[in-house]
């Protein structure tokens, strides 16, 4: 439910696609390691300039087919009644930013399946095209490496693109949430009980502990051990812990998010406003503002009305606009963040509204506005408070604010 920051790449069927900054450090690490290490070691005879054109071809082709592999989530999620606004690409590859959670046990299946098959199907495309361009090549299933010489540019990009994609299907296909295998898994699980959210805690519990497993072999890897499937090796175990570390952070959080939802979508902002705080007249002089309201309250934003009518707010940093010299010489409205220019609620939007849209402005309050009259503020703290008090989860546990 908060902004999504980084650079913005443009839109594909509607749906805005992201880059996070983070995204750069792995794929600076892809390219580098992809034309220092196993590109000259399968064509040493090559030029430095084609291990580097090669590499970063490589890395470019693998966040495609990371971004394909969410949208397919996005457009099949899209025909069955989920909201997709955004996918952002990450260090750990994509997500799809939804609106709102699947409507049935079936679209969320639907859905979820659908990565690790599009993923899949473009490791094995990958693959067969290699066999294609190497059709006549000799190969020694004992000794490959000859084989793998003669391959040219693309041929070679594509035979760590296909098996790096069907290890992508894999990986994604494990039964922990959030991976698409923990969504499927949920769907499975909200079929037989009934209940999202019995299904989410319970998938959410899964991926944890798939987190942890993963965390236990990294540090197992560190202390010099082998393991099968992962191998050995300090970076490889130190990469263990950070996906590990980032699977678990990422299950609480979905969780929590589900209860957040579920604790807000239907109360309506009427219920949470506050409505005693100060006004400011729109001709009271600025100064006369500071002297007698900020300074003597904690209200950090007034509403400015004029005849009963809205006509926008007056908060601490516009109070920047003008400088202290002229404040006894500046009415309120010159400084004002006008309505117009407010994000605004009605009494019977509901709080999750609210909190998302307090998030994407990053604002701390907004007002509540009913035919141009003011009827309250609905501040950050009021919906914290709220949650503190009715977010509890099936353990009956409350949930941190």
């Amino acid at each position: 439910m908060r902004s999504m920051g980084g650079l913005r790449l443009g839109s594909i069927a509607g749906i805005e696609i992201r880059a996070d900054w983070s995204l750069l450090i792995i794929f600076a690490l892809i390219t580098v390691a992809l034309a220092t290490g196993l590109f000259p070691n399968w064509h040493p005879r090559w030029s430095i300039a084609d291990y580097w054109l090669t590499a970063l071809a490589a890395a470019v082709l693998f966040f495609s087919s990371v971004l394909v592999h969410e949208l397919s989530h996005a457009l099949v999620g899209r025909e069955r009644g989920v909201q997709i606004r955004r996918i952002t690409l990450f260090i750990f590859g994509g997500v799809a930013q939804m609106e709102n959670e699947p409507p049935s046990w079936r679209a969320e299946l639907a859905m979820a399946i659908v990565g690790p098959i599009t993923s899949l199907v473009i490791g094995v495309v990958c693959v067969g095209l290699v066999a294609l361009m190497a059709r006549g090549l000799p190969i020694d299933p004992n000794n490959p490496r000859p084989w793998i010489a003669a391959l040219g540019p693309l041929p070679s990009l594509l035979l760590w693109l296909g098996p790096m994609n069907i290890l992508l299907a894999l990986f994604n296909i494990v039964p922990g949430f959030p991976l698409d295998g923990g969504r499927v898994l949920r769907a499975m699980l909200w079929g037989a009980t009934g209940s999202f959210a019995v299904a989410t805690r319970w998938a959410s519990r899964a991926g944890q502990g798939f987190a942890w497993f993963l965390m236990a072999s990294g540090f197992t890897m560190l202390l010099g051990l082998r393991l099968p499937l992962f191998g050995g090796g300090f970076v490889n175990g130190l990469w263990l812990i950070c996906i590990g570390w980032f699977l678990n952070n990422a299950a609480m959080l979905s969780y929590q998010q589900l209860l957040v939802r579920r604790s807000l979508e239907h109360v309506p902002a009427g219920r949470l406003m506050q409505t005693h705080f100060v006004r400011a007249d729109p001709d009271m002089p600025v100064a006369t503002l500071v002297d007698e309201h900020v300074m003597g309250s904690g209200q950090r934003a007034f509403p400015v009305e004029a005849h009963g009518r809205f006509l926008g707010i007056v908060s601490l940093p516009d109070l920047q606009k003008r400088a202290r010299n002229q404040w006894e010489h500046t009415a309120v409205r010159e400084i004002m963040t006008p309505a117009a220019a407010l994000a605004v609620l009605t009494p019977q939007q509901d709080a999750l509204t609210a909190l998302e849209l307090i998030a994407s402005r990053g604002v701390s309050q907004l007002p509540v506005v009913q035919n141009g009259e003011l009827l309250g503020l609905i501040r950050r703290e009021d919906i914290l408070k709220w949650l503190s008090l009715h977010t509890i989860d099936q353990a009956g546990t409350t949930l941190a604010t």
